[in-house]
């Protein structure tokens, strides 16, 4: 079974109903204040933390005295607007007397049904992390409608985690994790400590939401669960309310944990490698050796741009006598390839009239 005192990259999902008070509609400051001792003394031990974080639409329905009756769509995107400022304002506050910094990132489910956009997502957090920033994600729901949204940032968390590459999901709940039965209606329902893997019936045993705050429920946490699971991120439910409930969950707290199916490298990597090749790249002996070496793919190893294909999409690349060495998502359009192609990676500025990115391929997105 995992356990958290083993993640490497560890993403934290929380509720609204954890984090504001639903007869007040105010922050639950002290539990965040307790939240944030969590994730420094996590980050100490070197793991990553990126938290998914629900809150906004409650926050701000507070301030502006709006009713816990469900809103019309303009109102809740109004009170997100609202709620977001404080919100963020509310991690930045906890996690800095810490020495930590807080980034916000809003996404909407197009961010991650976009290559591009997806593969921007990813390269913005993985800056983040390596600048000791602790990423707060969240859907941004001042713009999403019904046709762009999670619509549960259990999903979100989910998406999150495949997208950072992360080897462990906890997702803060109302619930101490996976029962047999709803356990405030069957009283014999048992709970379940495992899960080695998801089985239609182990999905059957899947509830609806109790929490008036919180959109997510049972349903929606085992489809997160499949999706981190299968992605190579093994994924707990625990109760998050009692103060310092990550600590709580080292120690033993009860939770139901869901095996990860393969490592998120490999899940990645068939990811990558079942996609259609849109263009093929061309390199030198110089660059084919880096490649073996573990690097990524500089503009300055390449002699030939071959295909159309925009940024995100996948490509071919061969040696100089024509031999596939590998494939992986292009980070640039196939004009500006053609431009850079040869140039070192500095040059990329003058010849482009913008800063890009170093790598025409970065190591992380490719399959040799």
């Amino acid at each position: 079974m995992a356990a958290l005192t083993d993640a490497k990259r560890l993403v934290v999902k929380i509720g609204s109903a954890l984090l504001v008070d639903a007869a007040t509609g105010t922050l639950r400051a002290e539990w965040l204040t307790a939240l944030a001792g969590d994730v420094a003394r996590i980050r100490a031990r070197g793991t990553d933390v990126i938290l998914v974080s629900s809150g906004s639409i409650a926050l701000g329905r507070g301030v502006l005295g709006l009713p816990l009756t469900p809103l019309a769509l303009e109102q809740s995107q109004a009170a997100a607007a609202v709620g977001q400022i404080r919100l963020a304002r509310a991690y930045e506050e906890a996690l800095a007397p810490h020495g930590i910094i807080a980034g916000q990132v809003l996404v909407t489910l197009e961010d991650s049904e976009d290559r591009r956009r997806y593969l921007n997502s990813r390269a913005t957090m993985e800056t983040m992390l390596g600048l000791g920033v602790t990423p707060i994600v969240n859907e941004n729901d001042t713009i999403a409608t019904d046709e762009i949204r999670y619509g549960d940032n259990d999903r979100l968390a989910a998406q999150v985690a495949v997208t950072i590459g992360a080897d462990q999901l906890i997702l803060l709940s109302d619930v101490d994790g996976l029962y047999t039965a709803n356990p405030n209606i069957d009283k014999t329902a048992q709970h379940i400590e495992h899960v080695a893997k998801l089985t239609p019936s182990i999905e059957a045993m899947a509830g609806d939401a109790t929490s008036g705050l919180s959109k997510g429920g049972m349903i929606t946490k085992i489809i997160a669960a499949r999706v981190a699971t299968d992605a190579g991120c093994a994924m707990a439910i625990t109760l998050g309310s009692p103060l310092h409930p990550l600590l709580a969950l080292e120690n033993g707290a009860r939770a139901t944990w869901f095996a990860a199916q393969t490592d998120p490298q490999a899940a990645r990597k068939r990811w990558i490698a079942a996609m259609k090749p849109r263009g093929t790249i061309t390199i030198d002996d110089g660059a084919k050796a880096a490649l073996g070496r573990g690097t990524s793919l500089l503009p300055a190893g390449v002699i030939k741009i071959e295909g159309t294909f925009g940024r995100g999409d996948l490509v071919t690349i061969n040696d100089a006598g024509g031999a596939q060495l590998g494939q992986g998502l292009v980070r640039y359009t196939s004009a500006e390839a053609q431009q850079i192609k040869g140039r070192r990676s500095t040059d990329i500025v003058t010849v482009l009239g913008y800063n890009g990115r170093a790598a025409l391929v970065h190591r992380d997105d490719m399959v040799l």
